[in-house]
């Protein structure tokens, strides 16, 4: 069985400069915790099936609070962890600070691009891209013209979301409605599946038949709502078709996973940089398995297809929340 070092609290974080300076690699999931069935757990996921190929073993903890973000940085590196693999945008400060101080230690970010270290690989995906095409499905599968997004924390990230998913929604039906909420504007937002629940339940009375949420952990009290409340649901990140079966139209999937794996793979050898990975490189997509194939048509999936198809070749450009922050399609 792979040995895993899981890290709870500052007390465990401390811990870890006693630890042998090993060149194992460091996994730091964002808040929100490691099982979200979401973003952190689609990063566990990556790291659990490198472990599992190889033999091998990483370092992980789970954050508490924003405070222990740098700590943790330091005294993984300390500890001699390589690479240093790190999950959310909330690192990017941390990083800035921390990065320059370990310059033989090799540093990966999941949803920063900005940064400039050159011991830094930075990894960024095309979310626009595979909202625009679930909100395609969004649109063909809803009767009432109306569906919702809710979102986790209101940050540009969640925004281009939103703004790519309304984006697909009006591809198909112009005269759609597309209501979003965002749940808030801290880190807790990503974990409150109570406050998730009640934004769903106020869609659902302003007439959505379908519910894209893309808010973490929140997500789970939209989906679950949604299966309760009898309208469709969309997951993120993670295929989350399973977690209410014939219930969730399909879940827009966000390759973390295989940007950890691969992450983990190179080891100390991990080419730094800033990459992209949409709908071209695989980076994003939608999931159709066996929990969902009642629900998506082949005319469904053959226009979808099509569409993907269209983006990568340039045909049809999916607008960018970070070029044009107006989002016409969806006002927040």
């Amino acid at each position: 069985m792979t040995l895993m070092k899981s890290l709870m609290g500052a007390a465990a974080t401390l811990a870890l400069s006693a630890g042998a300076a090993l060149a194992e690699p460091a996994l730091i999931f964002d808040l929100g915790g490691k099982f979200d069935k979401s973003f952190n757990e689609a990063a566990f996921g990556g790291a659990q099936r490198w472990a599992e190929e190889t033999g091998g073993t990483f370092r992980e903890i789970e954050l508490q609070s924003e405070a222990q973000r740098e700590q943790a940085l330091r005294r993984f590196a300390e500890a001699g962890a390589n690479p240093i693999v790190t999950m959310g945008f909330g690192m990017a400060d941390p990083l800035s600070s921390v990065a320059p101080d370990y310059p033989d230690t090799k540093f990966v970010v999941i949803d920063v691009t900005w940064l400039d270290a050159p011991n830094i690989r930075q990894v960024g995906f095309a979310e626009h891209e595979g909202s625009y095409l679930v909100g395609m499905m969004a649109a063909m599968a809803s009767k009432s013209n109306t569906v919702g997004f809710v979102g986790g924390m209101d940050v540009p990230l969640i925004r281009h979301f939103g703004c790519g998913y309304a984006q697909g929604v009006k591809a198909v039906n112009p005269d759609a409605t597309v209501i979003a909420n965002m749940t808030g504007t801290t880190p807790a937002a990503w974990n409150d599946p109570v406050k998730g629940s009640e934004l769903t339940k106020a869609q659902i009375s302003q007439g959505a038949d379908v519910v894209y949420a893309a808010a973490g952990g929140t997500g789970v009290g939209v989906l679950q709502t949604a299966a309760d409340e009898g309208i469709l649901s969309i997951g993120v990140d993670s295929n989350q078709n399973h977690l209410h079966p014939g219930k969730v139209l399909t879940s827009m999937l966000k390759r973390v996973d295989v940007a950890v794996y691969e992450a983990m793979s190179a080891g100390e050898a991990v080419e730094t940089g800033t990459y992209s990975m949409g709908l071209a490189q695989e980076g994003v997509g939608y999931a159709l398995d066996d929990n969902n194939a009642a629900l998506v048509s082949d005319e469904m999936k053959a226009a979808v297809d099509e569409a993907r198809q269209k983006i990568i070749d340039g045909e049809i450009e999916v607008v960018s929340y970070y070029a044009d922050n107006s989002c016409p399609a969806l006002k927040f």
